[in-house]
């Protein structure tokens, strides 16, 4: 049975510290043993008053300091706290932007001002990064705020039913702990930037009268700007795309697949766009215009009406078909178009919020328009709709290997409504509507919590399904270019062998070099009985564990809903099981792996 003694050894120390800790003190007795534990103490307590005899006066007087954390789970959280930390330092104001993984949360109620900026991710959960932060807040340990004041904005999506739940949370826990408020949360949806321009700009503006106004010394010890963030300005990012073209579009699933996969390799040209392996592309994308004009003949609108669309003028057809989202339907929508189609099957709808969410992930905008027909004005329509968003799509190279290119796996979704054929809106562009050497745009999403380990030493077990194989891929393919000698073992699930073996041969070579350790495939559809990665991974529960203790690293990539739950569950019953914990104990020892990044999600 593993005891608390045990746990607390395995998450403060590496498994080469331990090892070494263990040889080391078998030679000598008790009384020698007694003898180097009042060493250690003296000279742990020597070094920390020499760290702060040798801090300069002069970073110990300095300007109260504003800690700026960022939640992030796509990247956006991160984008908007850099450019709040680039506000606060043209302010002249002392700013420590941080993620919220390598923030010592336990300091936190030690903060003068506090600013978090954070994404909800899933059904109202937490990112990753801000798990720990996050349960210690919401526990009975978390502590008193009373000398801090404090600033949040949520980043979330309203087709979700708990949209920006974790800014909500962050900010009424604040609030009970103490807290004072120094403006009100925004909840913001997926076209956030207005808003957050505007609250950045009364943000700074009441830091800079509260600090400037009245300068105080600095609590503990900081330089004038430890951040852990550097900020990377590059030309190129969501709001100005480099255009390029494809270079390669190919299916990589077989003639009978039910599944269409594509990888497509895009050229990065002179663009010096750079990237690592757990990196996503966001794709910028056009609408299908069949679907475009099917939804204007359904409204009785006529295709070359002019409309204003930010500061530009264009037909109505131009502008669905390259600012307006059209395939991904929202409870919102449904209650907007409810009421102004006065149909009573939707307004009965809109009463009910579990047929409400069923309805709005079941029945596309189109169909939805169809099945409750009405006439609109295309100012209407226009408001009725979400703007359009470039989708991520993760990054299945890596550059030391392909300079020039990125490539991205692709699964297009396609489906029938009443034998009418639907598809998503991206997936759909980047399979039909562009063919190789066709211009498209492009920028590179960093993606700071899911990346390989520095220490080539560092054995890793990589967990997907379906595209979730992408970025293991990339991580292959870096571990080879760095010489890395660490173990590697892939997990991974699709239906069937034959037609769902994404780059089958690439692995098998892997296999066959002696690079890739260990392989475990589940095709869940070639026998009677269905086999999924989490059943592979609790067959070999006792080896997963040995892993762990030698220092091993865990991805997941895939989906949220389904795969990263079980497979966290049976990790879960793997540490009970072969780690000899309880389950809570198990619980804490997940969490501090999530926390040193030995634990790593990309789910969508």
């Amino acid at each position: 049975m593993t005891t608390q003694e045990d746990l607390d050894s395995l998450l403060l120390f590496t498994p080469e510290q331990l090892e070494h800790l263990k040889k080391m003190s078998m030679d000598f007795n008790a009384t020698q043993l007694t003898w180097i534990s009042g060493y250690f103490f003296g000279l742990a307590n020597l070094q920390t008053s020499t760290i702060v005899a040798s801090v300069p006066k002069l970073l110990t007087q300095s300007l109260t300091t504003i800690t700026l954390i960022s939640a992030s789970q796509t990247g956006n959280a991160r984008q908007l706290a850099q450019l709040l930390y680039n506000d606060l330092r043209e302010a002249k104001l002392t700013v420590n932007l941080s993620n919220a993984s390598d923030y010592n949360f336990k300091q936190i109620n030690k903060e003068t001002f506090l600013v978090v900026i954070t994404s909800t991710h899933g059904e109202g959960e937490p990112p990753d990064e801000a798990l720990g932060l996050y349960k210690f807040l919401m526990s009975n340990n978390a502590p008193n705020f009373k000398n801090t004041a404090f600033a949040v904005f949520g980043l979330g999506d309203t087709s979700y039913e708990f949209f920006s739940q974790i800014g909500k949370d962050f900010d009424t826990r604040f609030a009970e702990l103490g807290a004072e408020r120094l403006l009100d949360r925004v909840d913001a949806d997926i076209e956030y930037h207005e808003q957050a321009v505007v609250w950045r700009k009364q943000l700074t503006e009441i830091l800079k009268m509260r600090i400037l106004s009245n300068p105080s010394p600095n609590k503990g010890i900081r330089g004038a700007d430890n951040s852990i963030n550097k900020i990377y300005r590059n030309v190129y990012n969501k709001e100005n795309p480099f255009s390029t073209n494809i270079l390669i579009n190919q299916k990589i699933t077989g003639r009978y697949s039910d599944r269409d996969v594509r990888h497509i390799e895009i050229n990065l040209g002179n663009s010096d766009l750079c990237y690592q392996p757990g990196d996503a592309v966001g794709i910028w994308y056009e609408n299908d215009i069949v679907l475009v004009q099917e939804i204007m003949e359904l409204l009785g609108l006529q295709y070359d009406e002019l409309v204003n669309v930010g500061n530009e003028t264009l037909s109505l057809n131009d502008a669905l078909k390259k600012y307006f989202e059209l395939t991904v339907n929202t409870p919102k929508i449904i209650e907007k178009y409810a009421i102004l189609s006065s149909n009573d099957m939707l307004l009965k709808l809109i009463n009910n919020k579990l047929k409400l969410k069923s309805y709005a992930q079941s029945v596309p905008i189109v169909d939805m328009m169809r099945q409750a027909p009405t006439l609109l004005k295309s100012e209407q329509l226009l408001t009725l709709l979400r703007r359009l968003t470039p989708r991520l799509y993760s990054i299945s190279s890596a550059q030391s290997e392909n300079e020039t290119e990125v490539h991205i796996t692709v699964s297009v979704v396609r489906y029938k409504i009443n034998e009418r054929a639907r598809g998503g809106g991206a997936s759909t562009f980047l399979a039909d509507r562009i063919a190789e050497n066709d211009v498209i745009r492009i920028f590179i999403e960093s993606n700071q919590n899911f990346r390989l380990p520095i220490d080539l030493n560092t054995p890793i077990i990589m967990i997907g399904s379906g595209t979730g194989i992408a970025p293991f891929r990339a991580f292959m393919q870096q571990r080879i270019k760095d010489k890395a000698i660490g173990k590697n073992w892939l997990f991974f699930g699709n239906p069937h062998f034959t037609e769902d073996f994404l780059y089958q041969l690439e692995w098998q070579k892997y296999v066959r070099d002696g690079l890739l350790t260990n392989i475990d495939l589940a095709w869940s559809r070639d026998q009677l009985e269905k086999v999924y990665v989490q059943d592979k991974i609790r067959e070999k529960g006792d080896e997963v564990w040995h892993w762990i203790k030698e220092g091993a690293h865990l991805y997941v990539c895939g989906n949220a809903k389904h795969m990263a739950k079980d497979v966290e569950h049976i990790l879960l019953e793997i540490l009970v099981k072969h780690g000899e914990m309880t389950f809570e104990m198990a619980h804490i020892f997940l969490n501090k792996l999530r926390t040193d990044r030995r634990y790593q999600r990309d789910i969508y």
